[in-house]
């Protein structure tokens, strides 16, 4: 569970295995402190995304500071981003090339929507757990679910119209 959740955010096998890591650390850490005000599993989840925007933020703000620098220090050089060649092993062989896209696509949401969409889509919680995990109310979860989706059809259908 944790595992997957990481993967799905980060798409990258190393990174998600150190969230993993960080987030049992964590909870090895701070179980004295679980209130039990929601469910274990929803704890864990909290720690599970929060430990994965964290990364997320920091490779972005890494990201821009060495942009900065390489502006900076060499004006010739062109700076390349690669893209992302992630592969979820969960995904079905055929189907790997869909799901690159479909990530993608995903990693464009905003990140409340993209939580809701991961949470429910590939973790395939309902929205009332999800709601807890977000501290949302369950309209609160629909509604960001039905923008999320919203967003994934434009996304994916401007992709399919120029490809």
């Amino acid at each position: 569970m944790v595992y997957n959740t990481a993967l799905s955010y980060v798409q990258n096998v190393e990174d998600a295995e150190e969230i993993t890591q960080d987030v049992f650390l964590e909870l090895h850490q701070s179980i004295s402190v679980f209130r039990a005000e929601s469910s274990l599993k929803t704890w864990i989840y909290r720690i599970t995304i929060n430990k994965s925007l964290d990364l997320i933020k920091y490779r972005k703000r890494k990201k821009r500071f060495g942009k900065f620098n390489s502006i900076n220090l060499d004006q010739s050089a062109p700076l390349k981003i690669p893209e992302s060649d992630f592969h979820h092993p969960g995904v079905v062989l055929e189907n790997k090339e869909k799901a690159a896209i479909l990530f993608k696509a995903i990693n464009s949401l905003p990140e409340i929507q993209k939580t809701v969409f991961i949470l429910s889509k590939v973790e395939g919680l309902g929205n009332v757990e999800i709601g807890e995990i977000i501290k949302k109310s369950v309209g609160a979860v629909e509604s960001l679910n039905s923008r999320a989706r919203e967003n994934l059809k434009k996304e994916l259908f401007d992709y399919y119209n120029k490809n």
